[in-house]
């Protein structure tokens, strides 16, 4: 888990506009919050390898290395509408986001790629921001199904999430994966159709 204690947080800085050039879903995670983790102008085709690592920023923090769930701040993913934020978030091995409040396009956008934002009131954002900097190797607990979220102590705190969201992240069904499921209706569809008007397939 790794604490971001910024507020206001843009899809900019989650993914500067110089990497957008690919509508792939992979390979952004290597530039999420490229301006604040190097110390240096990132490009599209520099080796993060060969860069210099701002050692002040969360991410670039031993004990918090290989994070599986960011905490932020309120009003997360604010700023333009850009769907490689969710994916660099998502690249770099984040599957949670813990915040006050998103901006509404990046929460939508999170659901469509299988990443959960969990909205939690800013008083239980506050205490986990005081733990987890407290302690090294702090980890939450997320059930989905049970909707909870629950601290090394044992303290829960639920979340709510839309019925249909949940479905779909449980089994693991994006938009394309929800369609398929009506595969045979659509099939028998189709030929119904190429029956009844075959000037449309001429």
């Amino acid at each position: 888990m790794a604490p971001l204690d910024r507020a206001n947080v843009d899809t900019d800085a989650i993914i500067p506009k110089q990497f957008l050039k690919s509508i792939k879903r992979s390979g952004f995670g290597q530039n999420l919050f490229d301006e604040w983790r190097y110390l240096d102008h990132g490009e599209p085709g520099i080796d993060p390898a060969t860069r210099k690592l701002n050692p002040e920023f969360v991410l670039n923090l031993s004990r918090y290395r290989d994070p599986q769930v960011l905490l932020a701040r309120a009003n997360f993913g604010c700023g333009s509408s850009r769907e490689h934020a969710p994916w660099a978030l998502q690249d770099y091995g984040f599957e949670v986001i813990i915040a006050p409040s998103f901006a509404d396009i990046f929460f939508n956008n999170c659901f469509k790629i299988g990443l959960l934002p969990i909205v939690l009131d800013t008083s239980r954002v506050d205490q986990l921001f005081r733990e987890v900097e407290a302690t090294e190797g702090y980890r939450l607990l997320v059930n989905l199904e049970q909707q909870s979220v629950i601290t090394p102590a044992g303290e829960s705190f639920s979340f709510d999430i839309d019925p249909f969201r949940k479905h779909s992240l449980l089994n693991g069904l994006d938009e394309i994966g929800l369609t398929l499921q009506h595969a045979d209706k659509i099939r028998a569809f189709e030929e119904k159709r190429r029956v009844e008007q075959p000037w449309l397939f001429a």
